[in-house]
């Protein structure tokens, strides 16, 4: 009995704990991969949602597919938001930006004019006149955003969809102070620049003296014009004579030409243009040129503004003998010379 009763100890003492045991272990797996479970089931819906959100967002905000644009124009391609008022039948409608650079007197108000006649461009004038806009890098950057978001209003802008938006910019309203800026500027937001000059420069020297002169002595009934829309007021501001200071006349056409010069190796790396006003008179197939450089349907374009100064140098200058004698053997010579109909 005593040896049985040993044995019994000794098995229950053995067998007890093995029954007990896998039971334990058993539970505390089992709740292991219950709580992994969840965690998984968490992470995963977690998951799902963000990506359907995603899913929406790209939905509501799918770009446009606009048909014909090639891949190079990409880049020059917009499809503005304005915050002043909503543009929703003309969301799909591409944009192209430009910016015509010029100097006074080079004809680019009348360029612009030619490009305002056309049913999808608002060329919104020189805006960079007010000397704030200019003041200092962040005002321009500023009211370029204004201008290219279709946010400045102008009597240039259209009642249909623009196909083509842009300002005249004159070189010496902050261009090339701040043309590293700028550059940067055209380049990141797919702005195309169209340069502007004057081949003949005694031409446009002779200009800006009499739009200078009128400006003080405002000849049409007091008021002062730069650009006259019809032959009788062009005929009145013809009349007046300006003095050409002889002396300073060939350092300022050098002077001319150096900026001019400087302005296109400023912005070499932009997508631009280069036309002369002579050649826009003389052949008017270069306004084709233009409307295919902005990539906009070709029209017929109009401006209702005259020239003032028409036919020889010799009737528009006071001291020709001079000019002449000064020019005479030099590279400036032909523009003695050169002349042209509009």
């Amino acid at each position: 009995m005593a040896e049985d009763f040993s044995f019994f100890n000794k098995d229950s003492f053995i067998i007890k704990p093995t029954k007990k045991s896998p039971l334990v272990l058993r539970m505390v797996v089992l709740m292991f991969a219950m709580a992994c479970g969840v965690y998984i089931c968490l992470i995963c819906l977690k998951q799902i949602n963000t990506h359907s959100k995603f899913i929406s967002v790209q939905v509501i905000d799918r770009p446009c597919n606009a048909s014909g644009i090639e891949q190079w124009e990409i880049p020059y391609v917009h499809y503005p938001k304005p915050n002043t008022f909503s543009r929703d039948e003309c969301t799909c409608n591409p944009v192209r930006f430009f910016a015509i650079l010029s100097m006074q007197r080079s004809g680019s108000g009348w360029f612009e004019t030619l490009l305002n006649s056309h049913i999808n461009v608002s060329s919104n004038g020189e805006i960079f006149s007010v000397k704030q806009r200019r003041s200092n890098v962040s005002e321009i950057l500023k009211t370029l955003d204004t201008v290219y978001n279709l946010d400045w209003f102008s009597s240039a802008s259209k009642n249909g969809c623009s196909a083509a938006v842009g300002f005249k910019w004159m070189l010496n309203q902050g261009v090339m102070e701040h043309h590293q800026e700028i550059v940067e500027y055209f380049n990141r937001r797919g702005v195309s620049a169209i340069f502007l000059f004057r081949r003949n420069l005694l031409r446009r020297m002779i200009s800006v003296l009499a739009n200078s002169y009128d400006r003080d002595a405002k000849l049409l009934n007091g008021t002062h014009k730069s650009h006259v829309h019809s032959p009788h007021e062009a005929k009145i501001l013809a009349k007046f004579k300006p003095i050409i200071n002889s002396t300073l006349l060939i350092p300022n056409l050098k002077q001319v030409e150096a900026t001019t010069a400087k302005a296109l190796e400023y912005f070499k790396s932009t997508r631009h243009t280069i036309l002369y006003y002579e050649d826009i008179i003389n052949n008017r197939t270069k306004l084709m040129d233009v409307q295919e450089f902005l990539r906009i349907p070709p029209e017929e374009l109009k401006s209702r503004q005259v020239k003032i100064h028409k036919g020889s140098l010799s009737e528009q200058v006071e001291n020709w003998d001079d000019v002449h004698k000064t020019l005479k053997g030099t590279r400036y010579e032909s523009f003695l010379h050169a002349d042209y109909q509009m």
